[in-house]
Order: C-alpha cells, then structure tokens, then sequence
C-alpha cells in the first residue's frame, strides 16, 4: 500500500471520518436489530457479516498513523448506555453455541485457550464504539477518531478478531457438516454434561441455522 492511499486523511479528513463513522454506525444499528430476536435463524450469518465488515473499518485506522485528538484530556460524557439486555438477548439467541474457545494473545507461548462468549464480547465491542460514536455526534470528530482507533488497539479489535473465528466456525461446522468439537468443560452455566451440551448445540444449529438457510441436514 502506498503512502498516499494509507495516508489519504491527510487531504481529506472529514471524508475518512465520516466513512468510519458510517460503517460504525450500521454495526451498532444492525446488531442491535439482531438481538430483537425478530429472526432467530439469521443470528450467526447476520452476525459474521457485520463483524467482518466492521474489521474493515478497525483495520483502516489500524494501518493509518497516530490519530492526535484536539484537546489534551477526554471530555466527560456522562455514563455509559446500559448494553445488558442486549448481551442477554443475544446469548438467548446463540445459546448453546454462545460459548468458545480462545487464545488471548497468540504471540505469548504457551498461553492456555480460555472460555468466552460471543454475546459478551459483542456487548464489550458496542461499548467501545458507542463511546466514540458520543463525542463524533457531539462534533469532536479527531477525538472519535482517537478513540476508535486506540480502543481498536487495546480492545475491540482484538475482541471482534475472536468473535469472527468464533461465527466463522459455527457456520463452518454447518456447511461442511461436521459435527462440534468437544468442548472441554467450558463454563457455560447451563449445568449439563460436554455430550449433552455438544448434541444440544449441534441440534440447534441445525433447527435454527441450517434449516433457514435451506441447508440439508447433518446425518
């Protein structure tokens, strides 16, 4: 990539800002729409798409340089929007298959995968986001900018980077029908078993999943 296209903000901020801004701003409308619940059986396809298209947003202020916010110290902006009862949704929506395996940081050897949750760090991710969404719609654009690109950084693009491998592989598992892995007795606060929770998962994403999207069914 030349330095022109990776520094093009340089000539035309405002168009930049407004580009990332606007793919933002449809990852929160659209995620928030999905954990209405109104199709259950879209969740995860619907999901792997805005988290990919988010990524793309993450990885143009990842590889543009330093953003310098205007003013030396945050503007207070009051407490942050409840996302509770949309985490809780979206874990009715993705349970059993809410639950995964991670590597927080795969350049540290011999890190242990740890449980986490896609409805978790969907929630952690709008958090983030809305955060900067508060100061781009209150008109302080460089520091959104700021924001978004440090958070990136330090959280959400790392969070979002796991919960795409964590989509991915659901949809994966259908479409090349293959049965889960076991899961290892990952805290999932359900109380059951790795068989009952593998054969539980599997049933639902073949109800809720595969036969939406009109994908035959796993024998």
């Amino acid at each position: 990539m030349s330095d022109a296209t990776l520094h093009a903000t340089e000539h035309d901020p405002d168009d930049f800002a407004v580009q990332i801004a606007d793919q933002i701003e449809s990852f929160l409308v659209a995620v928030t729409e999905v954990a209405k619940g109104d199709e259950p059986g879209s969740t995860v396809p619907f999901l792997l798409l805005e988290v990919s298209q988010l990524l793309l947003a993450g990885g143009r202020l990842g590889a543009h340089e330093d953003i310098v916010p205007e003013e030396r110290y945050e503007p207070d902006l009051g407490p942050e929007p409840d996302v509770d009862e949309l985490r809780e949704n979206l874990a009715r929506l993705l349970d059993p298959v809410d639950v995964y395996s991670e590597v927080f940081d795969p350049y540290e050897p011999r890190r242990a995968p740890v449980p986490a949750r896609i409805s978790d760090d969907l929630a952690d991710v709008i958090t983030d986001l809305r955060h900067g969404m508060a100061h781009y719609r209150s008109g302080r654009t460089a520091e959104a900018l700021w924001w978004w690109q440090f958070s990136y950084f330090s959280n959400w693009g790392t969070t979002a980077s796991a919960t795409l491998r964590a989509l991915h592989s659901v949809l994966a598992h259908i479409r090349l029908d293959q049965p889960l892995a076991e899961l290892d007795g990952l805290d999932t606060d359900q109380g059951v078993g790795d068989e009952t929770l593998e054969f539980e998962a599997g049933r639902v994403m073949q109800r809720e999943i595969s036969e939406p999207l009109g994908l035959r069914q796993a024998k």
